[in-house]
């Protein structure tokens, strides 16, 4: 009784791997709709901080001249402030906001 268990198994797992094919389609195939293309985005990145204010700002070195014209910015701008001593901490390179 065993062994007949055992071979209808057996008959059982042949046909599950005799399902398979493993040849290409002949012949024309019909075409696949192409993927839509999202939508483009209305609205740049918030972003800021000094690496992407100099590359906006036309020329770089402005950025460390202190006579430079007012749309280079401060450098209030580009630093990190201490709020309870108001020192610079650090140099925003960038600052995303979300």
């Amino acid at each position: 009784m065993k062994y007949i268990y055992l071979i209808v198994l057996m008959f059982a797992g042949s046909t599950l791997a005799y399902g398979q094919t493993y040849r290409s389609p002949i012949g024309k195939q019909p075409p696949v709709r192409a993927v839509a293309t999202p939508p483009p985005v209305t609205q740049r990145a918030n972003t800021d901080g000094a690496i992407p204010r100099g590359v906006r700002g036309g020329n770089p070195l402005q950025m460390l001249n202190p006579l430079a014209p007012a749309r280079y910015g401060t450098s209030a701008q580009g630093v990190i402030l201490e709020p309870y001593t108001g020192k610079w901490n650090g140099i925003k390179l960038f600052e995303i906001f979300w």
